[in-house]
């Protein structure tokens, strides 16, 4: 019964962590990571920061799929949660939160020529040379 709830929460928490990745919320998962991973050691949080830094390169250049990402995540927070059970806290307030919702993917663009360039949602008209 523990293990099952313990992969529950690592399963919502890895979701969460991917989606922020994918939403391009990097600071703010990593505050996150940082909090999740305080009772560790300083090595469990260094390399938690490290693993996030090179997933987040990973995702942004197509090295890697979100299920697996996924995957390895729920491993990384069910072997953390195993020794650490004092973090289940931190972990379950990740895995239900909402703060994931608008998704986006990562990629590139490349603007040639003149005028703006817009990279999100955009609201309203724009006037260009006097006019709309």
């Amino acid at each position: 019964m523990i293990e099952d709830i313990a992969m529950a929460v690592s399963t919502g928490a890895a979701g969460n962590i991917v989606a922020y990745m994918l939403n391009g919320r990097v600071d703010a998962l990593r505050a996150q990571v940082t909090k999740i991973f305080r009772h560790g050691t300083e090595q469990e949080r260094s390399a938690a920061l490290r693993t996030l830094d090179r997933d987040v390169d990973a995702l942004s250049e197509h090295n890697v799929t979100r299920a697996d990402l996924t995957n390895q995540w729920r491993e990384l927070l069910l072997s953390y949660l195993t020794a650490h059970p004092e973090a289940r806290t931190d972990i379950e307030s990740f895995t239900f939160s909402r703060d994931t919702d608008n998704t986006t993917n990562i990629g590139y663009q490349i603007h040639a020529g003149s005028g703006p360039q817009i990279g999100r949602d955009n609201y309203g008209s724009m006037t260009f040379g006097g006019q709309e």
